[in-house]
C-alpha cells in the first residue's frame, strides 16, 4: 500500500483543518462526541446523514452548527403531513412578458442549497419523502421535464423521531439506502447536560464561527477518495457486508434473524467512511478499528431483522455486533 506524494503533502493541512472544525463544533455541542464525529464523517465522505432521536437532543442545532462551521449555504424545511413535493423541489410558474408572450419560469425550492436540513422527515407523507430521492442520489431535480442541477457540494442532514411515536411515516428502504449513515443521538451524559443547562440559560450563548468554506470542503472530499486502503481492510469490509445477507449463511441463525441485508452501497459507504475517520484521527490510511467503529451507523438502516428476532429482543445493532465479532474478532470487542 503506497501513498502518492501529492496526497501525502496535502494530509497535514487537512488534519489541521479538521481539528479546528471539531474544536469549533465542541464549543457549541456538548457531550455528543460520537454523534459529531459520525456527522462529520458523513459530510467529508460526500454523503447524507439521518439523525435519529427523541425531540430536544440538539439534532437541529447540530445541523445548523455544521453548516456554519463548514461555511455552507444552508436552508431548513420543517416536514409536516401537509407538505407537498413542490414545497421542497420548487415549481414552474407561467409568466407574461411585456410583449404579450408567455413562458414558464422555474422557482427553485429550498432543496437548492449546499446543506439542506430536513427537520422531522418522517412526519411528511411518503410522496413528499420520495421527492428527495432523486436529489439525494443524482444531485439534480426534474421539474416540468427539465433537469435542474443542485449546488456543489450538496448534503441532506435529516432529523427523525423514533418510528414508534405517533404521527410518523417510516421512510422507504430505497430512500434509507441513500443516507450514508443513520446516526443515533442518545441522551447526553450528566456533566454535559449540566453544562448545557447553565450555558443555554445564561445571558450569552456561544455561537459557532466559520472555519472552512464550500470549496475547501470539496477539496477535502476529493482528498478522502485518494487515500489508500489496505487489502486487509478492503476484505474486512466486503466480508462484513456480505455476511449480513441471509442467503450467504455466513453465521448460524442469520437467515432466522435477518429479513434483508445490506447491498453494495453499504460497502461503498463503509469504504469512504473509514477513510474519513482515519484522516480525522491523523492517520494516512484506515484500519480494522475504523471498520468496527463505523459498522453500526453505516449498516443499521440497510438491514432489517425478522419478526422472530424482534420477539426475542434481537435488534439490528445486536446483529451488526455479532457480524463484527465474526469478521473482525478481537478488534470488534475493543471498539
Amino acid at each position: 500500500m503506497e501513498i502518492e506524494r501529492a496526497v501525502e503533502s496535502e494530509i497535514p493541512r487537512a488534519i489541521e483543518d479538521l481539528a479546528r472544525v471539531r474544536e469549533e463544533i465542541g464549543r457549541v455541542i456538548y457531550g455528543q462526541e460520537r454523534v459529531v464525529e459520525e456527522a462529520l464523517v458523513t459530510l467529508l465522505a460526500g454523503g447524507h446523514a439521518l439523525l435519529v432521536g427523541v425531540p430536544g437532543l440538539a439534532k437541529t442545532r447540530l445541523a445548523e452548527t455544521l453548516g456554519v462551521v463548514l461555511g455552507l449555504e444552508q436552508k431548513r424545511v420543517q416536514f409536516t403531513p401537509d407538505l407537498m413535493p413542490a414545497d421542497i423541489l420548487g415549481s414552474e410558474v407561467l409568466e407574461q412578458t411585456p410583449d404579450g408572450g408567455r413562458h414558464f419560469r422555474f422557482l427553485p425550492g429550498p432543496v437548492f442549497a449546499q446543506l439542506l436540513m430536513a427537520d422531522e422527515i418522517n412526519r411528511a407523507s411518503p410522496r413528499t419523502q420520495a421527492a428527495l430521492l432523486q436529489a439525494m442520489q443524482e444531485r439534480r431535480v426534474t421539474v416540468g421535464g427539465h433537469d435542474h442541477p443542485l449546488p456543489s457540494p450538496f448534503h441532506v442532514l435529516a432529523t427523525q423521531n423514533p418510528i414508534e411515536q405517533e404521527g410518523t411515516y417510516p421512510l422507504p428502504e430505497a430512500q434509507l439506502d441513500r443516507f450514508l449513515m443513520e446516526i443515533v443521538v442518545p441522551y447526553p451524559p450528566r456533566e454535559a447536560e449540566r453544562r448545557m443547562m447553565i450555558v443555554t440559560t445564561g445571558a450569552e450563548e456561544p455561537r459557532p464561527r466559520r472555519v472552512l468554506d464550500a470549496p475547501r470542503l470539496v477539496e477535502l472530499q476529493r482528498l478522502v477518495r485518494r487515500l489508500p486502503v489496505g487489502e486487509r481492510v478492503v476484505d474486512a469490509i466486503l466480508d462484513l457486508v456480505r455476511a449480513g445477507r441471509p442467503e450467504n449463511r455466513a453465521l448460524p441463525d442469520i437467515e432466522r434473524d435477518v429479513a434483508w441485508g445490506p447491498g453494495p452501497r453499504a460497502s461503498q459507504a463503509l469504504m469512504l467512511a473509514t477513510r474519513v475517520r482515519a484522516l480525522m484521527d491523523g492517520r494516512f490510511a484506515p484500519s480494522l478499528e475504523d471498520v468496527a467503529a463505523l459498522a453500526r451507523p453505516v449498516l443499521r438502516h440497510r438491514m432489517a431483522v425478522t419478526f422472530t428476532a424482534r420477539a426475542e429482543g434481537i435488534d439490528v445493532d445486536a446483529v451488526i455486533d455479532r457480524l463484527c465479532r465474526h469478521v473482525l474478532g478481537d478488534v470488534a470487542a475493543a471498539a
